[in-house]
């Protein structure tokens, strides 16, 4: 079983447990995160109608959830929502939902759409388990639409450590898989988000990546001290 492998067999195991954890770690603020890079998106493409929005490693659908969400409140009509993630057993608990989405298993190297398809591209939370992240990167420049935007939530590496950087890194390392793990019963896993952080990229070798592959980096801005950033980044027209 090549590393891919195992972590995708990791979050099928998490499935059922994933939404609750979630909350509870994040204290219910991921879900401010996410619908702001939700408002950012929509106001920087700025359509009346979007054809398709490809939400990547959507896990249980909460992205996509969230896309339909704000786009109905914002009068945005939106043709079109996919959920890809690699693990069925994230899949199996987002069809649950009843989510005005549909959801396909592949690989963030691999995704089944056309090219020059997609407006709007969403990764939260996943482009650290993409083991082959810069062919990932390269095939959602490929599915986007020229003028198409990619937005990206993630977990990145700190380049300075502050005190409010020591204090993410204890509550990263510390708590969360302690609480992670009594929540799934899977130490294992909650002690493989910290160490995929600090495996990471920082926020601005991320930007350089994205700039490489052809993107225009709009917004790389962090939020609550830094443990969460948002990158809005646009496929050149």
């Amino acid at each position: 079983m090549n590393q891919q492998e195992k972590i995708v067999t990791m979050f099928d195991n998490i499935a059922g447990t994933y939404d609750v954890a979630n909350r509870v770690l994040s204290f219910g603020v991921d879900k401010r995160w996410r619908k702001e890079a939700c408002d950012k998106t929509y106001t920087l493409y700025d359509k009346p109608v979007v054809d398709m929005i490809l939400d990547v490693a959507c896990g249980t659908g909460d992205m996509c959830q969230f896309w339909d969400t704000h786009a109905k409140k914002k009068g945005i009509s939106v043709k079109e929502i996919y959920g890809v993630d690699p693990s069925e057993g994230m899949l199996t608990e987002a069809r649950k939902k009843g989510l005005n989405a549909k959801f396909i298993q592949a690989e963030a190297k691999d995704l089944p759409v056309k090219d020059n398809s997609t407006d709007i591209l969403s990764i939260s939370y996943g482009l650290r388990n993409v083991v082959d992240r810069k062919e990932g990167l390269a095939e959602f420049y490929r599915v986007l639409k020229p003028g198409g935007i990619l937005t990206i939530l993630e977990f990145t590496k700190l380049q300075k450590q502050t005190l409010p950087s020591r204090a993410r890194d204890f509550y990263m390392k510390k708590i969360l898989p302690l609480v992670g793990g009594l929540l799934s019963r899977n130490y294992e896993a909650y002690n493989y988000l910290p160490n995929s952080i600090e495996g990471f990229l920082t926020k601005e070798k991320l930007v350089e990546e994205l700039e490489e592959t052809g993107f225009e980096v709009k917004e790389a801005k962090g939020y609550s001290l830094d443990i969460s950033t948002l990158f809005i980044a646009v496929k050149p027209a």
